[in-house]
């Protein structure tokens, strides 16, 4: 959703792992049906694991709950500055910081649920990118000129 979100530009590199993932496998059934309703193609999408490469390329790094990030942290406490819960951001105050629930394995509303509660987050995930982020690196080129 958040690679739809940022299409077109060239500055953005979207990737998607999962700490529990097994790398290779295809977007779960009920994730394809609902991104292509929503006119997103997942037939060419293989879930990794997060790894070590990942985390150093990786300017930022946001999950879906707070185990994940612990999970994260844990691993490669390199990420601490980088890494976000995805609700972080969000203008509803009633999702702000809360845990995102993963719906693998579930039904269909399951996952939709999460999705429309993503589509609520994401577009504040790019505005603090934006804010932030890019406005540091524009600084920082000023700064060595």
């Amino acid at each position: 959703m958040f690679r739809e979100l940022v299409k077109g530009r060239e500055d953005y590199q979207v990737g998607s792992a999962g700490v529990g993932a097994f790398s290779g496998q295809g977007a779960s059934r009920n994730s394809f049906a609902l991104a292509k309703e929503a006119g997103m193609d997942l037939s060419r999408h293989k879930s990794r694991a997060v790894t070590v490469d990942l985390v150093e390329e990786a300017t930022h790094i946001f999950v879906m709950g707070r185990s994940h990030l612990a999970s994260i942290l844990m691993d490669y406490p390199e990420a601490e500055e980088k890494i976000y819960l995805v609700s972080e951001f969000t203008a509803d105050d009633n999702l702000r910081g809360q845990d995102l629930s993963d719906p693998f394995g579930g039904d269909l509303s399951e996952y939709r649920e999460t999705m429309t509660h993503l589509e609520k987050m994401l577009p504040s995930v790019y505005g603090f990118i934006e804010q932030t982020w890019k406005e540091e690196a524009g600084r920082g080129s000023e700064q060595g000129d």
